[in-house]
């Protein structure tokens, strides 16, 4: 589709900036080109597109505050970018914003293994934060599916959390403070190097406002001591639902394993075929993976098998060296890029009460078969956070919009059992008109009134986490 003209406005609007920004900005720093944007125009919700303004790439927290400080002065819209991975389309722009990506902020700034603590600067992937403290023995808990390439910036947006979570929780659990850029220009400094700060727990309203309230361009992350060792063991079984017990009687018996992934047979096979990890073509898998000393982890694996074993699973597999563990774990990891090498997709991403697993799997697929449309299942099942992809053709018609009807109607099952709309992507825009069915009228205004705060005139990443028409009086007004 040809996209229309700009307009003299925008022309002009886009000069004034371009030549502003070379002030404060490396030349290039600074990208103005059409062609050049395009790597902007979407995240990893690329379902939708739109080429921004121009983008911004700045190096340092004073290199950010001037960029703020001329968006702010001249009412232009920003979207801050961690690495664009965002599955929900929290980095979509709008195209009158300014994409402020923090890719070039990737430094580490102190490290301190006494106090258990790294402060690394936004733009820095999370594999590398624990690839900056492992040969010291420490590692940073949360381990995103996408941990290669996604950005600590993104993290803390959306509250990230990741296959590890059920023992060590998600980045609100592990962040101990942040350096922020408010709209204005104005660097702020929230918690720090200790254990807990003074006043109101801003660093919780921060952690998860997905880019609404200010731009995070340094963090202060709790480490943590390796484990002496981990063994993951792999389980088959012949039904969802079966499985899906299973994981609840582990959580009852008070076992707390590291992490307990699970897998339909649809994404079985498409894993199996792409990474050859020599997984069971059964219905249902899990993946359950316990850490601590040998006599510990023989124990909990003791405990657990026993609780598998009143399942009757078609196969149960225990990692017996580095080698098999690596691969019970590589269908697991390689899951959201085999999938995508088969099909169009979309993945969700609601919570549930683990206790209402075996029901909501059940619902998934009448709903599955009553849209018409395939649904992979692969998530993180200790804390239920459900990951279904919902597989459509995105040169067919209609056949997108079928998908967002049945992922809408996904999500508004994870709200009706007890759970929520997200766990780890946010909402950006894909939720966005779905925040009715989880909160009140009295809670969005609640929620808006902080933004007010914090971003008053309403340029913080436009357009996402409201819905469109409640936000609409206080971004005309702005």
């Amino acid at each position: 589709m040809q996209m229309p003209e700009p307009s003299a406005r925008i022309i002009g609007l886009k000069s004034q900036l371009v030549e502003r920004f070379r002030a404060v900005l490396p030349a290039d720093a600074v990208i103005s080109d059409l062609a050049e944007t395009r790597a902007y125009e979407c995240d990893g919700l690329a379902a939708y597109k739109c080429p921004p303004l121009l983008a911004v790439l700045p190096a340092s927290t004073q290199e950010v505050s001037e960029v703020l400080k001329i968006c702010h002065e001249m009412g232009v819209p920003v979207v801050p970018r961690g690495s664009g991975t965002s599955l929900a389309g929290g980095a979509m722009p709008t195209a009158d914003s300014v994409i402020l990506g923090v890719a070039r902020l990737n430094q580490v700034l102190e490290t301190s293994y006494e106090d258990r603590l790294i402060r690394v600067q936004s733009g820095r992937t999370n594999l590398s934060v624990t690839g900056a403290v492992e040969a010291n023995g420490f590692f940073y808990a949360p381990d995103p599916s996408s941990q290669l390439a996604c950005a600590i910036a993104g993290n803390i947006a959306m509250n990230s959390g990741g296959a590890h979570c059920l023992k060590y929780g998600v980045t609100t659990n592990n962040l101990m403070g942040v350096t922020m850029v408010m709209m204005d220009g104005t660097v702020t400094e929230i918690g720090g190097g200790h254990l807990d700060a003074g006043g109101l727990d801003l660093l919780g309203v921060i952690c998860g406002s997905e880019g609404q309230l200010g731009v995070v361009t340094e963090a202060t992350l709790r480490i943590l001591a390796k484990p002496e060792g981990a063994r993951p063991i792999l389980m088959g079984f012949d039904s969802a639902e079966v499985a899906g017990q299973c994981v609840s009687d582990i959580i009852k018996a008070g076992v707390l394993p590291v992490a307990i992934e699970y897998m339909d047979k649809l994404c079985i096979e498409v894993c199996e075929a792409h990474a050859q990890a020599g997984y069971p073509l059964c219905e249902a898998l899990l993946i359950v993976e316990v850490e601590g000393s040998p006599a510990e982890i023989d124990e909990q694996l003791a405990l657990i098998k026993d609780i598998a074993n009143r399942h009757n699973p078609v196969e149960l597999r225990e990692a017996r060296d580095a080698d098999e563990a690596g691969r019970i774990w590589l269908g697991r990891k390689s899951a959201f890029g085999a999938m995508g090498q088969v099909n169009d997709y979309m993945c969700l991403d609601g919570t549930v009460p683990v206790s209402k697993l075996p029901e909501v799997l059940r619902r998934i697929g009448e709903l599955s078969r009553a849209y018409g449309l395939d649904v992979g299942n692969v998530f993180h099942a200790g804390d239920g956070n459900m990951h279904p992809l919902i597989l459509y053709n995105a040169n067919k018609p209609g056949d997108l919009e079928t998908c967002e009807a049945l992922g809408a109607d996904i999500l508004k099952l994870c709200v009706d059992v007890g759970g929520c709309l997200t766990g780890e992507h946010g909402v950006g825009i894909e939720k966005r008109d779905l925040m009715r069915v989880q909160y009140s009228p009295e809670d969005l205004e609640a929620q808006m009134r902080i933004k007010d705060i914090f971003d008053p005139n309403w340029l913080l990443n436009p357009a996402k986490v409201f819905p469109l028409d409640a936000s609409a009086p206080r971004r005309d007004a702005a």
